[in-house]
């Protein structure tokens, strides 16, 4: 049997079987697979980069267009100010000792002075206040605004100013917008007129109130660094003295939720006042929570609503109920003043209105005048808060 050759580096080519150009082509389509697999890994990864970019760049308009949808509050226009000072000039805001706030406070300030930024036709400065107390009104209320005006309302920008330092309290109609050309240009000569109104880009509706809640409380708090917030309707007899003596108390707690207290069966029949379409996650009564016409929030807690994302709230179609909800939903702490909710003037009266016969006074603009002519109501002294 002959040997097995033997394949060394001087033995000729063995091309008995064509082995070796086999191999030859093979180590050619080796290679060509090679180059193939880097384009292909190349082009995989170029394909995630580009992917990536673009998702990025779908989440950061996402984001930006989300920000501004929260932000629409932030389109709000203080007439007064706007009317009076300058782009960054300085606001005489309040010179009384006002308490200082937490840090989480300061924190929750310094977020909303960052929103406040988005708004690049808004460069004036935030002014110290006790209070900044947002009147809400309609385009239905001219007549209700007016009989404020000549009672307990100052009816010029002097008057306002004057009451504001003499209180610390800020105040201002709280008014959004309407598809209505007419009563838009009502509005327009109203301002003109008085300029006390604090404008806030959100359509005027009656069920629309809670979110006009939410909006007024993130513009006011975007607009002033108060030490409380107070929602008002235009509705009642308010003294503003005795209010600023009432936010000036010393509290254990930076987090407050003040106003006229209640309680009371969820309405859950469509035929009724005050029905709420979503009684049944609420069951059959409501919890604890202040009455609609006035009630204040400290300024930690307002805080926590200007930073928050508006889709992240739960909204009832009863005002007074949402924002009662949201406290509940916090850790605040519930003071009930009845003084608030006084359905005639005493020596203590802080604000008067028709309780529980109307939610406010029954015929307002009629009623203000009246009460305006009554010692207790305008000319009695305000007596020390209770300690």
């Amino acid at each position: 049997m002959p040997s097995s050759p033997s394949f060394t580096k001087k033995s000729g080519p063995f091309r008995a079987n064509g082995w070796q150009d086999r191999g030859a082509s093979r180590s050619g389509s080796l290679k060509l697979r090679q180059v193939f697999i880097f384009l292909v890994v190349g082009l995989l990864i170029l394909a995630v980069i580009v992917f990536k970019s673009d998702v990025s760049s779908v989440v950061s308009h996402r984001s930006s267009r989300h920000s501004q949808q929260n932000a629409g509050c932030i389109n709000v226009e203080d007439t007064l100010r706007a009317k009076f000072f300058k782009p960054g000039e300085k606001y005489p805001g309040w010179t009384g000792g006002a308490k200082d706030v937490s840090e989480q406070a300061l924190a929750g300030r310094k977020i909303g002075q960052d929103l406040l930024s988005l708004d690049e036709g808004n460069s004036l400065s935030r002014p110290k206040v006790l209070g900044f107390v947002g009147i809400q009104t309609g385009f239905g209320s001219s007549d209700r605004r007016k009989a404020l005006r000549e009672t307990w309302f100052p009816s010029d920008p002097e008057g306002l100013f004057r009451l504001e330092q003499a209180t610390g309290l800020a105040f201002r109609f709280i008014i959004g917008k309407t598809a209505d050309s007419q009563k838009m240009a009502e509005l327009d000569e109203e301002i003109e007129k008085y300029n006390d109104f604090l404008l806030i880009d959100f359509e005027e509706e009656y069920l629309n109130l809670p979110k006009k809640t939410l909006a007024f409380f993130k513009a006011a708090y975007l607009l002033f660094d108060a030490d409380f917030y107070v929602k008002a309707d235009d509705d009642i007899y308010l003294r503003p003295d005795r209010l600023a003596t009432l936010l000036a108390k010393d509290r254990s707690s930076p987090r407050t939720y003040l106003g006229c207290m209640k309680k009371g069966p969820v309405i859950t029949d469509p035929k009724l006042k005050w029905y709420e379409p979503q009684g049944h996650m609420l069951g059959s009564e409501y919890f604890y929570h202040a009455y609609g016409p006035i009630y204040a929030l400290s300024a930690e807690v307002v805080a926590s609503l200007a930073i928050a994302k508006n889709d992240s709230f739960r909204f009832f179609i009863n005002e007074d109920v949402t924002v009662g909800a949201w406290m509940l939903a916090m850790d605040v702490n519930h003071e009930d003043n009845r003084d608030l909710c006084d359905p005639k003037c005493s020596a203590t009266s802080i604000a008067v209105w028709d309780i529980p016969k109307c939610s406010g006074l029954c015929k307002p603009a009629e009623k203000l005048r009246e009460l305006h002519k009554i010692d207790k109501c305008f000319k009695s002294p305000t007596l020390p808060a209770d300690e």
